[in-house]
């Protein structure tokens, strides 16, 4: 669980927020996600990693994002942390070490519950830099991913191991479809410009000029 800067309501210029019952949610975090995302990558693989436990409803939108993911076809991104095989405190740097030996300099994204205000709750956040993992209940971490995506299910501010543990499942599901299904379009809608041979025939003009 992340904690963020959620529990305050400042601005961030590098981060977008949407609500998960907003209309066209889903569009909207695809189109902020592909925004987010470099037009003229040719070997950086696109990585999601899910963060989170289903022993916590809280703490659980992280791996049923996952779960959801690997019910669809998202290439050309890759998607690591289920209900089944989830990333969580224990195992989260082994698993971020397989996953860095197994994609070469990968663009991780990184996907994880937090607290916030009580206005905030339902809100989704996708933005610029990493993922605090274990913020939220004073657990020393390795920071995730260059981007991030985070759904804050609860309010912030007092015993949040135990607000996590009484998130209601019916929200943290909810939000879980919204932000699958924004990836899914996002996978639909994100082609690089360039690919090896557009490379070299740039370079070729440019060695003409």
């Amino acid at each position: 669980m992340n904690l963020k800067s959620s529990l305050f309501d400042k601005g961030n210029d590098s981060e977008s927020r949407i609500f998960f019952d907003e209309q066209k949610a889903s569009q909207k975090i695809a189109i902020e996600l592909v925004s987010l995302l470099p037009v003229r990558v040719v070997n950086r693989p696109v990585v999601f990693v899910c963060i989170g436990t289903d022993r916590s409803t809280g703490d659980s939108l992280g791996p049923l994002i996952g779960t959801l993911l690997e019910e669809k076809e998202i290439a050309p991104f890759h998607v690591y942390g289920t209900l089944e095989d989830p990333i969580h405190a224990v195992n989260l740097e082994e698993k971020m070490k397989e996953i860095e030996a197994k994609h070469l300099n990968p663009i991780i994204i990184g996907i994880d519950a937090c607290l916030g205000r009580l206005k905030s709750v339902g809100a989704i956040q996708v933005g610029e830099g990493p993922v605090k993992p274990g913020a939220g209940v004073k657990k020393e971490l390795p920071d995730v991913g260059e981007l991030h995506i985070t759904g804050i299910v609860n309010v912030s501010g007092f015993m949040e191991f135990f607000v996590l543990q009484n998130t209601r499942l019916n929200l943290v599901l909810k939000m879980a479809k919204v932000i699958a299904n924004g990836i899914y379009e996002a996978s639909t809608t994100y082609h690089p410009k360039n690919n090896w041979s557009n490379l070299k025939l740039e370079w070729d003009q440019e060695q003409i000029r």
